[in-house]
């Protein structure tokens, strides 16, 4: 694929902070696009906005760029890969959807902390709009989740293991308080996430669980459910302090079908 050449613009001196770590692209803009340039693959396929997208993440994955990198400007930049503003413009904006880059005061782009908060954001946004399935939410769940379960029961300390016992229990105090029991579960899942000790997988889990939330709301509502939900969440947190690994998934998996069924209900409940 040919990539189009920059349109004769002045050139501005590259002393800013960040372009040093484009001289090697802007040596490969000189020579045009390659295979080996964009990491192999079938690369003629994709757009230039995309071949462009591709080798910014490629720089930040070999850390080339960093966090709080500041890019050079558009027209250095343009300068660089050889192209036109139009599809750099248009690599930029992906990626600033994507979470790794933001647009700063006087239009120049920096890499974001790259934190999985961040990055999960338009995974949640994209949920959030999309049309909603049930079984595929908690298909999906069941897959993110049950691992986190898993690796809560091998790597959490003592002390995390304490708390998500402790937030089991106490709900058994909040029966009849529906409101009070949907903060004390947003705890008692995020306690288990965060004894895992993995920030990518615990900010997926986050992102499922704020799935559906209103449905969920009012499955909560219905006497009885969240009595269940507490002896299963009871049940979860002994299997972790036993450090019973398969029994904690098991019971987590338990939890998770009668969420799912009362989630079903609330869908096809008129008075809902």
């Amino acid at each position: 694929m040919t990539q189009p050449d920059l349109q004769k613009e002045p050139e501005t001196p590259a002393t800013s902070e960040g372009v040093d770590d484009f001289a090697t692209l802007i040596e490969a803009g000189k020579k045009g696009p390659s295979t080996k340039d964009f990491g192999g693959g079938a690369l003629e396929r994709q757009s230039i906005s995309e071949q462009v997208a591709n080798r910014i993440m490629a720089m930040i994955k070999s850390g080339n760029l960093k966090s709080g990198d500041r890019l050079p400007t558009e027209q250095q930049m343009g300068i660089a890969f050889g192209i036109s503003r139009p599809p750099l413009r248009e690599a930029l904006k992906a990626l600033t959807l994507m979470g790794v880059l933001e647009s700063r005061q006087g239009g120049r782009y920096s890499v974001t902390d790259l934190s999985p908060s961040r990055l999960v954001a338009p995974f949640n946004v994209m949920l959030s709009v999309a049309e909603y399935d049930v079984h595929e939410h908690f298909e999906a769940r069941a897959l993110v989740d049950l691992e986190l379960v898993r690796l809560s029961t091998e790597r959490a300390s003592p002390e995390m293991r304490q708390r998500i016992l402790k937030l089991a229990r106490d709900g058994r105090a909040f029966h009849d308080d529906p409101v009070a029991f949907r903060l004390l579960d947003i705890e008692f899942h995020q306690a288990i996430n965060d004894g895992a000790g993995n920030a990518l997988l615990s900010a997926l889990a986050q992102g499922l669980y704020d799935v559906a939330l209103d449905l969920r709301r009012t499955a909560s509502n219905v006497p009885g459910v969240i009595e269940i939900s507490v002896n299963q969440h009871c049940d979860v947190a002994d299997a972790i302090m036993l450090r019973d690994a398969d029994a904690a998934v098991n019971a987590y998996r338990t939890h998770l079908e009668h969420v799912r069924d009362t989630t079903i209900q609330s869908m096809s409940d008129p008075l809902s």
